[in-house]
């Protein structure tokens, strides 16, 4: 059989010591999926988004929110169908062949890693300022890395290893840490909405789109309209993907995936069109789409200080269980990979706490070191091409199982399936075209030197190279 259509089984491999143990309910999945896309997004991208489609933000956010809906009914029928670890991954090992999983794979990697490390970098600005503010003699070269005219960024290297280690401590413990961490944000955010509903003013939404509704370079060469915001958008919204990741995870993955993926999203996307709307209704566009912290902002020029300080904080708050989800996620993935040989096996080892170590403490030192030392801004936007990329392989895998096996058991199907998929593929691959050229040439030389890596260790080494 050729390496590039040898497909894997459907059955999850049974080895002992390399099983994850399933200790997840939907409360925790749906916590999972709240805690990734519910992150500085919501404090930031609701104000830089306003600024390139005005009040009509709201509907860049159901534009938004219903390209990832079609992505999440696929992820639920893949999800429930093969209750594995390794999301995307494994649904293209499956479904494609193991050339496309590698590099689903691999771009998932980058994902997920490059995720980890910048909101480690985000959340250090918040914890250096607090350090400051307090009086702590901290020198600014171990604020920032040498990108940023300092040494080593300390903060950022702190906050990725202590979730590296919560992450070891167990997999239902740091779910349920992260459940209450959740709670804090929706709390927050319920805050601002009932403070600012007082001052809302039908006038601040005239008029409506004044940019249009397409995707149109104004004079100063930016995208604007509708459709630019929900490019921009979008990319607050993933992290539902990385419920699937915990499939294997899961005590009833029929049902808890499907409430965990789906209701995460839709969760996530009423919050951000209540918030965007009671941001909107409470002050112009204009004026809070040009602050770095939106939301705090408008709480202050409301007369309520003390509440901006809250909200400002849960940004603090919420940026520890954006890292958690994902680590997670990249976590899984590497263990997937791993079990089935792509790479070295000794990292799919289970631990007797059920988590797989190896593979925690792998990625945490990882996401530590590009968090502390490296650049961000020019790889950052790698990590959007990557979950595109994943999102697009999973609907073409759901469609091929649909026609290659139509009559295997399914908890969740996906309704309309021959509509919404290929809408997933369609609207992904429009969000594609708004990447900067930049970004899909450097995501293309990322794939191009993980394809040399298989090649050389991966295609040999497989499970099914010997099957």
């Amino acid at each position: 059989m050729s390496f590039v259509t040898r497909r894997k089984s459907m059955e999850p491999p049974a080895q002992d010591g390399h099983s994850l143990v399933p200790t997840l309910g939907w409360p925790h999945l749906v916590a999972l999926g709240v805690g990734a896309i519910i992150g500085t997004g919501i404090y930031t991208l609701t104000g830089v988004a306003a600024g390139l489609a005005g009040p009509a933000v709201i509907l860049s956010f159901a534009l938004a929110g219903a390209v990832c809906a079609f992505a999440a009914l696929c992820y639920a029928e893949m999800s429930t169908m093969m209750p594995q670890a390794g999301s995307a991954y494994t649904y293209s090992y499956v479904g494609m062949g193991e050339l496309a999983a590698w590099v689903v794979g691999w771009s998932l990697i980058l994902e997920y890693t490059v995720v980890c490390s910048t909101v480690a970098v985000g959340w250090s600005g918040y914890a250096g300022g607090l350090m400051q503010q307090a009086g702590w003699a901290v020198p600014q070269a171990l604020l920032a890395g040498p990108h940023a005219g300092g040494i080593i960024n300390l903060p950022a290297i702190f906050i990725t290893l202590v979730v590296s280690a919560l992450l070891l401590v167990g997999t239902r413990e740091s779910a349920t840490v992260n459940f209450i961490l959740v709670i804090v944000k929706i709390v927050a955010l319920t805050a601002f909405v009932a403070l600012t509903i007082p001052a809302f003013d039908a006038a601040h939404f005239e008029p409506f789109a004044p940019f249009g509704f397409g995707a149109t370079i104004d004079a100063d060469g930016v995208k604007r309209g509708v459709a630019a915001a929900a490019g921009i958008i979008f990319f607050a919204f993933y992290g539902f993907d990385a419920i699937s990741t915990a499939a294997e995870e899961t005590k009833n993955p029929g049902r808890d995936l499907t409430i965990g993926i789906i209701g995460s999203m839709f969760i996530c996307t009423a919050i951000y069109m209540i918030v965007a709307a009671a941001a909107l209704g409470a002050s112009p566009f204009e004026v809070f789409s040009k602050s770095p912290e939106p939301l705090a902002s408008i709480l202050r020029g409301l007369g309520h200080p003390q509440v901006a300080a809250v909200v400002a904080g849960a940004a603090v708050v919420a940026l520890p269980t954006v890292i958690m989800v994902f680590m997670f996620g990249q976590s899984r993935i590497f263990f997937a990979m791993a079990r089935d040989g792509l790479l070295p096996r000794g990292l799919s080892k289970v631990g007797a706490r059920g988590v797989p170590a190896p593979v925690i403490v792998l990625t945490g030192v990882v996401a530590a070191s590009i968090a502390g030392f490296l650049p961000l801004d020019e790889i950052a936007a790698l990590a959007n091409a990557g979950t595109l990329l994943a999102f697009i392989a999973t609907a073409i895998a759901m469609m091929l199982m649909r026609r290659r096996a139509p009559d295997l058991p399914r908890p969740f199907r996906t309704p309309l399936w021959w509509i919404v998929g290929p809408a997933a593929v369609a609207g992904c691959l429009y969000l594609f075209t708004t990447l900067p050229v930049s970004t899909l040439i450097n995501f293309l030389i990322w794939n191009a030197i993980g394809v040399v890596a298989y090649l050389a260790y991966g295609r040999v080494k497989s499970r099914l190279a010997s099957a």
